[in-house]
């Protein structure tokens, strides 16, 4: 007898609850019904805005960027930068597509910025680059340590290149830590050019660096 009694309660208050559903929808049938269709309006937009205008801006910033990273392997960098008038330049790739043209724009551009000797502006682009690409992003980082470099800002410059030797260890980290130790030297550290130098001679002798770091490290020790 309780349990049809409390059956008969918990049937009631589902009664009670689906009619107070049909209520809200009866009074608001209106309001969901254009909040339906507005949603349908802007998943559709949403849509339409990737298909017919994104995508083929992002194919043709990409094939835009073709023709300027021709001029790149070229080294051609002014062209590479700032285009010749018949096709654009990694300057002109990214002020008109922005993300669109891809993150390696900013890169490409800040590489030729950099060979250019326009120092500012390739720290600008590089700074903006980001890859998951470890050596992308290590030989990034050193084109930043570079710039520095050349600005005299020694200090920036060693933070730079450390970076990218820390980052992974491929077959440029003794670049980064010979372009770390000479930086080290111009900030008087000596201590710390010398524990660079070695650090080239015991984990990559086998590289470009690698051979002609004795006469480094010998400098150093014959100073001291």
């Amino acid at each position: 007898m309780a349990q049809n009694k409390q059956q008969e309660a918990q049937q009631e208050q589902v009664a009670t609850t689906v009619s107070g559903v049909e209520e809200f929808f009866q009074k608001n049938k209106n309001w969901i019904e254009w909040s339906i269709i507005a949603l349908v309006v802007i998943i559709f937009g949403i849509f339409a805005y990737n298909r017919w205008v994104v995508t083929p801006a992002r194919q043709e910033a990409q094939e835009q960027m073709y023709q300027a990273e021709q001029s790149f392997r070229n080294n051609d960098f002014e062209t590479a930068l700032n285009g010749d008038g018949n096709v654009l330049g990694f300057k002109d790739i990214i002020d008109s597509y922005g993300s669109r043209a891809g993150k390696s724009a900013n890169l490409y551009a800040g590489l030729c910025n950099l060979q250019l000797g326009n120092n500012e502006e390739a720290v600008s682009y590089l700074k903006k680059y980001s890859s998951k690409d470890k050596i992308m992003q290590g030989r990034a980082w050193c084109a930043l340590g570079d710039a520095y470099s050349n600005m005299k800002d020694y200090t920036s410059a060693l933070n730079w290149y450390k970076k990218a030797a820390s980052l992974e260890e491929n077959a440029y980290t003794a670049t980064y830590l010979f372009k770390a130790g000479l930086v080290s030297e111009e900030l008087g550290d000596k201590a710390g050019a010398l524990k660079l130098y070695k650090e080239i001679e015991t984990k990559y002798p086998q590289t470009l660096e690698g051979y002609d770091i004795q006469k480094y490290i010998s400098r150093i020790e014959n100073q001291q």
